[in-house]
């Protein structure tokens, strides 16, 4: 079973390229999350998540999510890892989390797509995406095959660097930055609906036809980015900028 979670595209995009490959079935976690359900993992079922990353780690909500899967005998687990730049010492705590679960972890791949944390940095226009992604495509296929093939993943050894992003980095990220203050919705909202029903934590609801954001936030932008008129932005910092959705 491939499980992904994605905001903008890119992990979902790379899920379904992988399950072409591999033959698996797809489940979204963005889905599961937001109706609240958890996932009864059949008999020594192999677990494949995509999922983006999240300040050089596997996002903290989708890792709560994983320690809620119920088990069934011996499971081992893929990740495969969607990034703007790298994705640091991630591969550290996947393993620690495996360990924990008692899930046989065969290895982390790192997939370098188009940036859509619009929150901190300027995501590319569709040319510029179309062509980061297409440079992506022969990793994850190459990371599918050896998925396919029962190959154990690996990616390159972490630099101090890394380790301080996916440890001391992190740690600060989510108190200082992930939070939902700064959405606001301009008088060009056309009361949709669409962002409400993305937000996969629910904490978007809509009051006199506007969006109202609350405050479980896991800034995967998708209220921003999916917004068919632009009409949502984070304080100054995604004014005039583009939005990103995955363009395949």
């Amino acid at each position: 079973m491939i499980l992904y979670f994605s905001g903008t595209g890119n992990s979902t995009y790379a899920a379904k390229r992988i399950a072409d490959i591999t033959g698996d079935k797809l489940l979204s976690i963005n889905e599961y999350i937001k109706a609240e359900k958890t996932y009864s993992a059949d008999k020594d079922e192999k677990l494949i998540f995509v999922t983006p990353t999240y300040a050089w780690r596997i996002p903290r909500i989708v890792e709560e999510w994983i320690e809620k899967i119920r088990q069934n005998g011996n499971h081992s687990a893929y990740f495969v890892m969607t990034c703007g730049g790298e994705i640091g010492n991630a591969e550290k705590y996947i393993n620690q989390l495996c360990k924990k679960l008692g899930i046989k972890f065969l290895g982390c791949a790192e997939i370098v797509m188009p940036e859509n944390y619009i929150a901190m940095f300027n995501a590319p226009d569709k040319t510029e995406a179309l062509k980061i992604i297409e440079k992506s495509e022969p990793e994850i296929d190459r990371t599918a095959q050896m998925i396919k093939n029962n190959k154990k993943l690996s990616v390159n050894s972490a630099s101090f660097i890394d380790k301080a992003y996916s440890s001391i980095v992190n740690d600060v990220f989510y108190p200082l930055i992930v939070h939902a203050k700064k959405f606001y919705v301009k008088d060009s909202c056309i009361s949709c609906g669409k962002c409400e029903n993305l937000c996969p934590l629910n904490n978007i609801s809509i009051k006199n036809g506007r969006p109202v954001w609350q405050d479980n936030c896991t800034h995967c932008m998708a209220c921003i980015c999916h917004c068919p008129v632009n009409a949502i932005e984070y304080g100054n910092r995604s004014k005039n900028q583009p939005r990103y959705t995955c363009p395949k």
